[in-house]
């Protein structure tokens, strides 16, 4: 299973980003898709998760503010980042649940990691 990042970059305090992440490969069944992200100095913390039937979870830095989504058929997960702050400056990485073989446990993928910079 890859998991490939899209959408990071540069943007103003106060701005908007959107991140994606697909997934490819041989697999069954994709559960839970999420994105982490560690900024310089600090530990990786989650940011947002989705299972596979839509309920969401979100840290509490980035409720109201970030929008969490998936697009089962394109095995695709997204992140709408608004109201950004300078704190959101982190590297982004996805992750998902998969399993893939029936009858066999559940993996973890990552995504390589994709930076957001938020400036004053």
């Amino acid at each position: 299973v890859q998991l490939q990042a899209f959408g990071g970059g540069l943007a103003q305090a106060g701005g908007s980003l959107r991140l994606s992440c697909a997934a490819s490969g041989r697999f069954v069944r994709i559960y839970d898709m999420g994105w982490y992200r560690q900024a310089p100095g600090k530990t990786r913390e989650l940011v947002a998760v989705i299972g596979n039937s839509g309920s969401t979870n979100y840290a509490d830095s980035v409720k109201g503010r970030f929008t969490i989504s998936r697009d089962n058929a394109k095995n695709t997960v997204y992140l709408e980042m608004s109201s950004l702050k300078t704190e959101d400056t982190a590297a982004y990485s996805c992750n998902a649940n998969v399993r893939i073989h029936w009858g066999r446990s559940t993996v973890d993928a990552w995504g390589q990691g994709t930076l957001v910079t938020v400036s004053s």
